[in-house]
């Protein structure tokens, strides 16, 4: 019996380690593994985010050196908008032509319309396009492509183009933008004597609902000009000088210079224009001015925009004034 009880222990014991010991050392490097499977996991995960974070940051600088190549094209053509282009590069890759299998484009078949009153369609006059390009200058730009302040447009100079507006209906209308910050000056007919001449701020400050429209003149800095329009603030500016100028019309659009060619292109291409709701975008070009017009002697030849005009019409009423009437050349005439 004494040698029974050591075999059957050891027996007992074998039989314990192959059941249960060996089974969870197998479990243990399964164990193992998959940890390490999970850490190697974890670590792939951390290199990807970072590549991913990586190749956006360079994308978004791709992106930025695009739009700068874009507005240096629309400075040298006026007629290209960036917005435009963008939008017709990203509708090209949906609209494209699908290729067959031999390696052509199908041609889409294009149905006749024969004419109902037997003219002939060739001699029918053509369609020409309503959208009137305007002028603009060419300005001194950066590095980066972006104008140089200030802007010097005759009598007009442009300090900042400000900001636009977009979720703000009452900041812009269907020809016109009117971006909180921008700020000119415009040389015009003094507040005191309309002989001599004064330099107006003009500026678009953010007034909540509505823009609010200010023009002060260096000789009179307390007293700014308010309005809720531009028309509105010309036309105080103009029956502050002399009420008899009302009769020419208020150009406040002019006069603050957010309807020159060259500053509404410029703003034109901000950030934020192709959120506005009733600006319809207007087509510019440079240097293919047909008609000859210049919009810097346009108005300086205007009396409401330009000192010069100003005073040239006043001078003019003056020797009008002075010469003498039908009456006094009949007495003249008795006295020869």
């Amino acid at each position: 019996m004494e040698r029974k009880m050591p075999q059957s222990y050891g027996y007992y014991n074998a039989s314990y380690h192959k059941k249960v010991v060996q089974p969870n050392l197998k479990y243990k490097k399964k164990y193992r593994k998959l940890k390490k499977i999970v850490k190697d996991t974890v670590f792939e995960n951390a290199a990807l985010c970072d590549q991913v974070a990586y190749m956006q940051e360079n994308l978004l600088i791709v992106k930025e050196e695009r739009l700068l190549l874009l507005r240096k094209l629309c400075q040298q053509h006026g007629d290209m908008d960036p917005s435009s282009m963008t939008s017709r590069s990203h509708g090209s890759n949906v609209n494209s032509p699908t290729f067959g299998h031999e390696g052509y484009i199908p041609k889409k078949s294009v149905k006749k319309r024969c004419s109902t009153d037997g003219a002939d369609p060739k001699n029918k006059p053509k369609r020409h396009s309503k959208v009137m390009r305007r002028t603009v200058q060419l300005i001194p730009l950066d590095a980066q492509g972006r104008p140089i302040f200030p802007i010097s447009l005759g009598d007009l100079t442009v300090y900042s183009l400000g900001e636009v507006v977009p979720d703000r209906i009452t900041y812009h209308t269907e020809d016109l933008i009117f971006p909180v910050g921008y700020c000119s000056t415009r040389i015009y007919a003094s507040l005191r004597d309309i002989c001599t001449k004064s330099l107006y701020t003009c500026k678009i400050i953010d007034g909540g609902t509505k823009p609010r429209f200010e023009i002060v003149a260096d000789c009179d800095l307390d007293k700014p000009l308010v309005g809720s329009s531009p028309d509105e603030c010309h036309s105080k500016l103009l029956s502050a000088i002399s009420p008899s100028l009302l009769a020419m019309g208020p150009k406040g659009a002019d006069f603050f210079g957010i309807s020159h060619p060259t500053i509404q292109n410029l703003i034109q291409n901000s950030p934020g224009t192709r959120k506005l709701a009733l600006y319809k975008p207007q087509r510019f070009e440079v240097g293919k001015n047909d008609k000859g017009i210049n919009p810097i002697e346009e108005d300086e030849n205007d009396p409401s925009l330009g000192f010069a005009a100003l005073h040239r019409a006043y001078t003019l009423r003056d020797r009008v004034k002075e010469e003498p009437t039908d009456h006094d050349l009949m007495i003249l005439q008795q006295f020869s």
